[in-house]
């Protein structure tokens, strides 16, 4: 048993270093594919050689490529970061310039960060050092051992296989016929929907970054899609429940809806907590049924998102936009009709109250007013 805690103990562990290092990325990923985005829509290409002429657009487009093509350095000096504090920022930086530089690409940044992040920590904390050397081994010591061993290791062991690896995984997504293309958009909808924003949809994030790092922007705009189904398709079962005359909400999961959809737009799914958690078996599955229709359909269309992040304000940056928007009205669509099928009709004047004896279990005896 001792040993099954521990092993659930280090996969979380593992888990929050990877989700504190792409709260790192986000910010970085969203503005530079906007950037990028904007400046290829207004016909900009990267500057290769500063001493010709070059353009506004050119200029928007070389540094949104710019910023992308550095997202190996920040995923390996945010996880290294996060495992090692200071001391493994340097080797988690070399780690994602090895990475670009041998063609390793996100997945060597996100390897190599934790291994240089535990490197660094190992030396922290077992390395001695004579007392006047304290003060150097954080700032000197750490990072040039650490360095080192971390460049030995990706140059000669992980390196080339992460290479070839990364090369493969892409050969195999840009060759995927039309089936696969389907099941491959269906399962990476139903996965980044059913736990809503959770641990499951983070793994998928992750990968999917990986992926756009390498140019393959259409698995992201099906994760986009799949984390707005369950806010568009909540709003459309309001009218239809009235359409059908059954009522599925009470009053205040319609007060809910208020601020539910203007978040969903937003591609934020926490507005609609309030209503999953009330229903949360029927609302995991209708998403399930709801983002893999939704994303099937956008991975057939060819959508893609050169961001991963901004909601319906992101279409400006999608290739074909209104075919990755019809998507998604149809997976909300599909998650309506699923959950109004398997909801029960309710009164819309309905609460959620105390009964009696949970009322009288409330002791405020013990309250005194000074």
């Amino acid at each position: 048993m001792s040993d099954v805690k521990s092993k659930g103990s280090t996969l979380i562990t593992l888990k929050q270093h990877a989700l504190t290092a792409i709260s790192y990325l986000i910010p970085i990923v969203v503005g530079g594919g906007f950037l990028l985005a904007i400046g290829s829509l207004m016909g900009g290409a990267t500057i290769e050689n500063f001493t010709d002429e070059w353009g506004f657009a050119d200029t928007l487009y070389t540094m949104g490529g710019l910023i992308l093509g550095m997202l190996p350095v920040v995923i390996g000096t945010g996880i290294a970061y996060s495992i090692a504090d200071k001391p493994g920022i340097a080797a988690g930086f070399l780690v994602g310039l090895i990475s670009i530089k041998m063609n390793a690409g996100f997945i060597g940044g996100f390897v190599g960060g934790y291994i240089a992040g535990y490197i660094s920590l190992f030396l922290r904390n077992k390395m001695k050092v004579p007392q006047w050397a304290e003060g150097l081994k954080p700032m000197l010591i750490i990072p040039l051992i650490s360095c080192f061993l971390v460049g030995m290791i990706m140059f000669y062991v992980l390196g080339t296989p992460i290479s070839i690896f990364t090369e493969a995984l892409n050969k195999f997504i840009m060759g995927l016929d039309m089936t696969q293309t389907l099941l491959f958009g269906l399962i990476i909808g139903v996965l980044s929907g059913v736990d809503y924003g959770g641990p499951i949809n983070k793994v998928v994030y992750a990968f999917l970054l990986s992926l756009q790092s390498e140019g393959i922007n259409e698995p992201m705009a099906v994760l986009m899609l799949a984390s707005m189904v369950t806010p568009f398709g909540l709003t459309m079962m309001y009218p239809m429940q009235k359409l059908i005359r059954k009522n599925v909400f009470n009053r205040t999961e319609v007060d809910t809806l208020k601020t539910a959809f203007p978040m969903g737009v937003c591609m934020i799914t926490e507005g609609c907590y309030p209503i999953i958690f009330n229903h949360l078996l029927p609302c995991i599955v209708a998403t399930g049924v709801g983002a893999g229709v939704g994303g099937a359909l956008s991975m057939f269309w060819g959508c893609a998102s050169p961001v991963p992040h901004g909601g319906l304000f992101a279409m400006v940056t999608m290739t074909n936009p209104f075919g990755w928007l019809a998507a998604l009205l149809i997976g909300s669509f599909v998650f309506a009709v699923v959950l109004l099928l398997i909801l029960k009709p309710v009164d819309v004047n309905e609460e959620l109250t105390l009964d009696a004896n949970e009322e009288a279990d409330i002791d405020l005896s013990d309250i005194k007013i000074s």
